[in-house]
């Protein structure tokens, strides 16, 4: 029985550094919503969210960078049963860079025959892009008096394509308000392997459905859009995870300065109302909300007979629980067609 004391010192390093590698090469970042991605992005609804379109064709492009960081802090203590008054501690320390550069495509259609007395218009989002993410652990502990670390760093960058999000909406104008149901859905096609540690695909289908209201007066150019709505999450047969249920909420309030520029400010709120479920979801509920809000411009052209739009918005993210938190920015280029008497459209 003595030997074995003896042996621990030399081979604390290398079980040190192989539980870091080891929990690296499994290692996610520590948010709720499985790998702290949720289907819904935050602040994807501004301006003028829930004014109908004018009928016919129409796309966006967007943009969508996003700098989040992240970490995670594990300690265990424990007894071994041979040696009752000697205590293991175990400290796991990792923090979690992740960058976003995504292109968004979005072609549209806007029916012109009224449904229920209002606008129905059928959107499908198609993310495209990279995401790059650094993991730097730490692992320190003691067994008894006798104290080890281990230090590991692990990346990986994927450049492909996430799920396509068909979506369609219904929208009402009675003077300067407007209205909105929608529902949009996730198909878990994207580029998904719940052996990496970066994936755009969720692996997951996913349901989103909510209501939105704009106010635009086009004679003071004052405009406000608030959508909010609700998120359900399939189970994700690859690793036996569902998350919760999320709720979300946009909010976007500017003013049109003249004819074609508006400025204005943006910001939302992402609360999970469900915790998460099954075999994979090894923390538990594990509860996540965060709150942003940032500034927003944009400007109104023409594209040969078609009305072009250039906007760009930006987020700052506080109050964040369970889940990475940063910043982002989007920059978005749309073309609608031109509708000469809708209130809506500024000419």
């Amino acid at each position: 029985m003595a030997v074995a004391p003896r042996a621990w010192p030399r081979r604390l390093p290398v079980l040190a550094a192989a539980a870091v590698l080891c929990l690296g090469g499994g290692l996610r970042p520590a948010s709720a919503d499985e790998s702290g991605i949720s289907f819904w992005q935050p602040g994807t609804f501004a301006n003028l969210a829930a004014a109908p379109g004018p009928p016919g064709w129409s796309g966006t492009v967007t943009y969508f960078h996003a700098s989040l960081q992240g970490g995670s802090n594990v300690a265990t203590a424990d007894t071994l049963p041979l040696f009752p008054r000697t205590t293991t501690t175990f400290n796991l320390n990792a923090n979690i860079t992740t960058k976003v550069d995504i292109a968004i495509l979005t072609p549209a259609y806007t029916f012109a025959t009224p449904v229920w007395g209002g606008r129905l218009a059928f959107n499908l989002f198609v993310p495209v892009g990279t995401a790059r993410t650094t993991i730097d652990a730490l692992a320190t502990g003691a067994l008894g008096p006798i104290g080890f670390s281990a230090q590991s760093s692990i990346g990986d960058t994927l450049t492909s394509f996430g799920d396509p999000a068909p979506q369609f909406s219904l929208k009402w104008n009675q003077g300067a308000n407007n209205f909105m149901v929608y529902t949009r859905g996730g198909v878990p096609v994207g580029d998904y392997d719940p052996d990496r540690i970066v994936n755009l695909g969720k692996g997951h289908g996913a349901l989103d459905a909510g209501l939105g209201y704009t106010y635009f007066n086009a004679a003071t150019g004052l405009e406000f859009s608030a959508v909010s709505g609700l998120t359900y999450n399939f189970m994700n047969p690859h690793t036996d995870y569902q998350n919760g249920i999320d709720w979300h909420t946009d909010v976007e309030a500017s003013r049109f300065l003249n004819d074609r520029l508006f400025v204005g400010g943006v910001g939302y709120f992402f609360d999970q109302l469900t915790g998460d479920t099954g075999s994979g979801a090894a923390l538990g509920p594990y509860l996540s909300r965060i709150a942003a809000v940032g500034p927003e411009a944009g400007i109104l052209f023409p594209v040969g007979n078609m009305q072009g739009t250039l906007s760009l918005r930006g987020y700052w993210e506080f109050a964040a629980q369970n889940r990475s938190s940063g910043w982002n920015t989007w920059l978005a280029f749309s073309i609608v067609p031109i509708e000469r008497d809708s209130p809506i459209v500024v000419k």
